[in-house]
């Protein structure tokens, strides 16, 4: 009987839950007051590594086809594949906590603030609600 494994179950098993600070962001967002140790996550950073590997290719399909056949043999390319791995696990990560707008800040992946790019002001919203809840 073969097992089947959803999405979800899926991403829970890839990215395991975090206890700390996260941020998920843009490039053209950027965040202020990040404490030393934040996992800043930019969402757009596939887009940027795709732009980078298509970058100066030639016009014609099978000169471009070679071009970037060429650079996956070059050593640069073993550190790119490494950065699409790990911006692709954020995105994930990104969908997995449910994350709705930009930027979010996000607390031992349960408390989440959103469009606030300070991060030390985030940080006080949370510890108000969590204090509020208590």
């Amino acid at each position: 009987m073969a097992a089947t494994l959803s999405v979800n179950a899926i991403l829970a098993i890839l990215t395991p839950a975090y206890a700390g600070i996260e941020v998920f962001t843009v490039a053209t967002e950027p965040m202020t007051s990040v404490p030393d140790d934040t996992v800043v996550v930019e969402l757009d950073a596939p887009a940027r590594l795709d732009g980078a590997l298509s970058m100066d290719l030639p016009a014609n399909p099978d000169a471009a086809a070679q071009a970037v056949q060429a650079r996956m043999h070059s050593e640069d390319w073993q550190h790119l594949f490494k950065e699409y791995g790990r911006a692709y696990e954020a995105v994930a990560r990104a969908w997995q906590l449910g994350i709705e707008k930009l930027p979010a800040v996000v607390v031992d992946g349960t408390y989440v603030v959103y469009g606030v790019h300070d991060v030390a002001q985030a940080l006080k919203r949370i510890e108000q609600a969590r204090e509020a809840t208590q």
